[in-house]
């Protein structure tokens, strides 16, 4: 094996430190949120607390849990992400595995139609409008039924789709396929990589959501946790932190003499962890998955 020399070591040791301090600075704000969240309060309030918790206290963990409405809109949040990144992949995928058909009459102009829309919207008040009109208000199906088709993701998918074997979808009709055994049969099974990557992509964007419930919900009990968070970040004393909760929970505050800040930590990372834990069983697709997407056809 050839030695390196002085110019390249010293060249690897400036990557290498460049990339561990690029990596402390993108985790170490995660980690002081996860040790202030398990930090007393009014301890936390003196400064201090870095890299450990110097009061260690689980007492903000059981106020966000214990609180009736965050522990309400977590449901709501997991619901949506669930319900919405699946149905938004199928939709999506059905698109594009039409589109891909040279017999399909019209797919130009459908494809213009679609393009179209990633370049000009109507703006927020017909949105509104529209979504008003439709009775989506109040309605759980207002974080569905707008976000079904993303046009971007149908260009990926109808790009991975165009490079499967034509053989493949012909085998099928040999036997006996129509298009949608074709496409639930033969053509979803072989497509796990980009189904993995844009899925994941389309639950991140469901639950990271906060500003679509801000101007279509009204009714508290169907408020994702998103906005509920929201709330509590933008409260600038403690009596208006406090007032956000249920009297229960505000009480049991004022006993264990809770801080915003602690508080508003420990809910930072209820809501962080769940969509942080499913990179690691999707991150083995991201490579084969994303590629496709930079493809010409």
């Amino acid at each position: 094996m050839k030695r390196l020399g002085y110019s390249d070591r010293f060249m690897l040791i400036g990557i290498y430190t460049f990339l561990i301090l690029l990596s402390f600075t993108c985790l170490y704000p995660f980690w002081n949120g996860l040790v202030v969240s398990f930090n007393e309060g009014l301890d936390t309030a003196k400064g201090g607390v870095t890299f450990w918790p110097r009061a260690f206290t689980t007492a903000n963990y059981e106020v966000v849990f214990s609180d009736k409405n965050l522990a309400n809109a977590f449901f709501i949040s997991v619901s949506r992400t669930i319900v919405g990144t699946v149905s938004a992949v199928f939709a999506t995928a059905m698109v594009a595995y039409g589109l891909t058909k040279p017999y399909l009459m019209g797919r130009k102009f459908y494809m213009l139609f679609f393009i179209f829309t990633m370049y000009f919207g109507g703006g927020l008040v017909p949105s509104f409008l529209l979504v008003k009109s439709l009775g989506l208000m109040n309605n759980f199906l207002v974080f569905i039924i707008p976000s079904l088709i993303s046009v971007w993701n149908m260009i990926v998918f109808r790009t991975f789709f165009r490079s499967l074997p034509a053989g493949l979808e012909e085998s099928a009709q040999i036997d006996g396929c129509g298009n949608w055994g074709t496409f639930f049969r033969i053509v979803l099974p072989l497509s796990g990589p980009i189904v993995a990557t844009l899925g994941l992509f389309t639950a991140v964007a469901h639950w990271n959501d906060w500003f679509m419930p801000t101007i279509y919900i009204f009714k508290e009990e169907l408020m994702p946790v998103q906005t509920v968070l929201r709330r509590i970040l933008n409260a600038n004393l403690i009596s208006e932190q406090m007032a956000g909760f249920d009297s229960r929970t505000a009480e049991m505050m004022a006993k264990r003499s809770l801080t915003s800040k602690a508080l508003i930590n420990a809910t930072i990372m209820v809501v962080t962890l769940p969509i942080v834990a499913v990179y690691p069983f999707v991150q083995k697709y991201f490579v084969k998955g994303v590629m496709v997407g930079s493809l010409k056809e």
